[in-house]
């Protein structure tokens, strides 16, 4: 039996697509600006503090207003925070209208009909946001809700290694058949590791590999990450 659990932001949809919805809405003349690296700004940031919004050392709307002040700033753009909790407003507007891509649908919908499969999703983040993200993709179509893992819900956070482990118990996996997918390096990569676990970085964004955090796999594409997969299940 092989299990595969993915992350959720940019690994099974592109994250970009509602960030630039965003932005093109409240700056539409800035074509100038290299959308793809104000967005990665954007989670090099949001990473920064992502654990003091889950401890509550700042609140959810601050850590929205850094992130997004920050970004803009390494562009010379300059707003208040009211006009951050706007861009926030509007993303959130726009991740109600995520959608699968058809590459990762047929990748779930051929995954999903093998016998010795399961698949699963551990995401990090608040629970009812990143529920409404599972319910705009129809991740259910694939996966069961009691395999979806969402650390607001859970209390642990990715990387720590009892969320990968939580997963494992409910699913009833062993760590050598369990697969994590995700974007992430800190979190995804080094997470699967530290628990075990196989490790595929979806590198969608061609990042340098991190030393000391080299994945099991790596793949830079929808179509490369179905390949890669369909030959594991084969192997």
């Amino acid at each position: 039996m092989k299990a595969f659990l993915f992350d959720v932001d940019d690994t099974l949809y592109d994250q970009v697509q509602p960030f630039a919805r965003t932005f093109y809405r409240l700056y539409p003349e800035r074509n100038d600006i290299d959308i793809h690296k104000l967005f990665a700004r954007s989670r090099v940031y949001s990473d920064e503090v992502f654990e003091d919004s889950c401890t509550g050392k700042i609140t959810m709307e601050e850590m929205y207003i850094y992130r997004v002040q920050k970004a803009l700033a390494d562009f010379d753009i300059a707003i208040s925070d009211e006009q951050a909790l706007t861009f926030q407003k509007y993303y959130e507007e726009y991740q109600g209208k995520i959608e699968v891509s058809e590459q990762i649908q047929a990748m779930l919908q051929a995954l999903s009909e093998k016998e010795n499969v399961q698949l699963g999703v551990i995401t990090n983040g608040p629970n009812e946001h990143q529920w409404d993200k599972v319910r705009a993709l129809d991740l259910q179509r694939w996966i069961p809700e009691e395999h979806v893992f969402v650390s607001g819900e859970i209390g642990i956070n990715k990387p720590q290694k009892e969320i990968f482990t939580y997963a494992e118990n409910r699913m009833h996996l062993t760590a050598e058949d369990a697969y994590f997918i995700g974007d992430s390096p800190e979190n995804d990569v080094a997470g699967a590791k530290n628990a075990g676990w196989h490790s595929i970085w979806f590198n969608r964004r061609k990042k340098t590999t991190v030393v000391g955090l080299e994945p099991e796999y790596c793949v830079t594409s929808e179509e490369e990450l179905a390949e890669l997969l369909q030959n594991i299940c084969g192997a």
